[in-house]
């Protein structure tokens, strides 16, 4: 049996037509959709013999840097050769249509910036921002052909710092490692300052992420969850919009007369 076509409730499509400071939290579905793998997505060829959150570590780093520092390289190649979504536009054109729109993602790609979005806040960093394992400065991709190489999927001795030596890092959150101060606090403030909050794509179970939908719900927000299937915040949101970002969100604009 064909599904029902999604409906957006008028109620919603006023709120959103009337929101004067929204926040938009994006998680891994949204890039999924445009076909980027995700944590919980099976590994192929060298990196199937790795669980994805063992290589997302400082120890594994210290321990093999050129399985790491590949497997990341690997998922930069893999993010260049796809293209934003539709829900990427769409979330791009909402900032043009409110007087104040922050965008607070959990992904490290750069797909949000592709579609036209500008000071998108990285909660867990960016593949497109490696930065010195030990003095922490900034770092450039070697010009040479190991992003060509990191699309067959092999491991790849990580550069050398400039500075001091040391070697470049993948600039992302690695689990152990506490989310970036600047960022974390932007998004704190964001989600308590906010009318409408849209939470879209996300499991809404990687804490302290999670929390930023309940600052907002406390601080009189309305929340709205877009996700194909169910989370944990269902009972709480006071929208809950079955579908895929890509589709869900044009829809929801142009119910808003976007």
């Amino acid at each position: 049996m064909t599904p029902a076509p999604l409906s957006i409730p008028p109620a919603l499509a006023d709120t959103l037509a009337r929101a004067v400071n929204v926040v938009v939290f994006t998680g891994a579905g949204v890039s999924a959709e445009s076909g980027i793998a995700t944590f919980r997505d099976a590994l192929t060829g060298l990196w199937s013999r790795f669980d994805a959150s063992a290589l997302a570590t400082p120890e594994a780093f210290a321990a093999q840097p050129d399985i790491v520092w590949g497997w990341y390289e690997w998922r930069r190649a893999q993010v260049d050769g796809t293209e934003p979504n539709a829900a990427h536009r769409a979330i791009a054109a909402l900032a043009g249509h409110v007087p104040a729109l922050t965008l607070i993602t959990q992904n490290v790609d750069n797909l949000h910036e592709r579609a036209g979005s500008s000071n998108v806040v990285h909660l867990h960093g960016s593949l497109h921002a490696p930065r010195c394992s030990r003095c922490a400065r900034p770092a450039a991709f070697p010009a040479d052909d190991a992003h060509a190489i990191a699309h067959e999927g092999r491991a790849i001795a990580p550069p050398a710092c400039a500075h001091c030596g040391a070697p470049i890092r993948p600039g992302v959150v690695w689990f152990g490692e506490s989310l970036p101060t600047d960022a974390w606090q932007a998004a704190q403030a964001a989600a308590e300052q906010c009318d409408l909050f849209l939470c879209i794509g996300t499991s809404a179970l990687v804490y302290p992420a999670a929390q930023l939908p309940l600052h907002a719900l406390r601080a009189g927000a309305t929340v709205v969850q877009v996700n194909p299937a169910a989370t944990s915040l269902d009972g709480q949101a006071h929208y809950n919009l079955r579908g895929a970002a890509a589709e869900v969100m044009p829809r929801l604009l142009e119910a808003a007369g976007f």
